[in-house]
């Protein structure tokens, strides 16, 4: 691949920078450094929620960059991870950093298999060291964190905003296969499986299509919404909300469908349409 087709692979240059940095409240330098990277990881996780109200509606999403910043940024709307990292990907090479997209399966602890349809992206920084071949695992659209890159190590740890996390790698059948697992009350648990396998913009539209649209997709049956603060991990699961901090604890609340509107504006700071939130609150009523 030329460096200038390399270039160009995620449309870093038809980003609108500003407007996406504004969204996320970023402020300070923006060279390509670990520095950089951790706080526009921070930054992102932080500011725009998860959400997949489209799926459920059965609305079309495309997940062009054009697309997906009119949603994510200009509209101020949440996205799922493949909307969180066609944007992400596009500001981290638009700043220059070097960046492959990979993708992930979503376990939370089950030992079935999984479809590969959680993306992530894996940063590397050969220009500040020729020697340094250390890679940093950037997970930025799974709704709760981590809200700083972990280094791609094996038993590799991470402790953010008072979460923690660590990497294990095992033998896969044609490749390591690695493991991102979060600590919580019940011991270190997986999230989610991968392989590094490259992936491009559009290895993310089939996996999106299939999430979005698929009849066996939990994507598509109920509302599923996630805000993280850093201190709070704000999750609805179709009228259910639950709160988790740091320490372990949770709290969990049936959400009246008649204040569905209210909870997702202020807490999980998606403002649905009329027409959103009328067809959300008919699927929500009793049959």
């Amino acid at each position: 691949m030329s460096e200038q087709q390399a270039a160009s692979v995620w449309q870093g240059e038809d980003l609108d920078l500003e407007a996406y940095l504004e969204r996320i409240g970023f402020e300070g330098p923006r060279d390509a450094t670990l520095d950089t990277l951790g706080r526009l990881q921070r930054a992102h996780t932080t500011s725009i929620p998860f959400e997949n109200v489209h799926a459920v509606l059965g609305t079309p999403l495309p997940i062009d960059l054009d697309s997906v910043q009119e949603r994510l940024v200009r509209r101020r709307r949440g996205g799922y991870c493949f909307e969180h990292v066609v944007l992400f990907a596009a500001a981290l090479e638009r700043l220059g950093f070097d960046l492959t997209g990979i993708s992930g399966r979503i376990t939370l602890g089950a030992a079935k298999i999984t479809p590969a349809t959680h993306a992530m992206i894996v940063v590397r920084f050969p220009e500040d060291d020729a020697d340094d071949d250390r890679a940093w695992l950037c997970d930025v659209g799974f709704g709760s964190g981590p809200t700083a890159p972990i280094e791609l190590a094996d038993g590799a740890m991470l402790e953010a905003d008072g979460w923690r996390y660590r990497l294990l790698r095992g033998p896969g059948a044609l490749t390591d296969t690695w493991s991102l697992q979060q600590d919580g009350p019940d011991g270190w648990t997986d999230r989610n499986t991968f392989v590094l396998v490259q992936q491009y913009p559009i290895d993310y539209r089939v996996g999106s299509h299939y999430v979005g649209t698929h009849p066996r997709s939990p994507f598509v049956t109920r509302l599923f919404a996630q805000r993280f603060t850093g201190t709070h991990h704000h999750q609805l699961d179709g009228t259910l909300w639950k709160t988790f901090t740091p320490d372990g604890t949770h709290v969990e609340k049936e959400v009246d469908p008649a204040d569905l509107g209210r909870l997702l504006a202020e807490t999980f700071d998606i403002r649905l349409e009329e027409g959103e939130l009328a067809a959300i609150l008919g699927q929500s009523e009793p049959q």
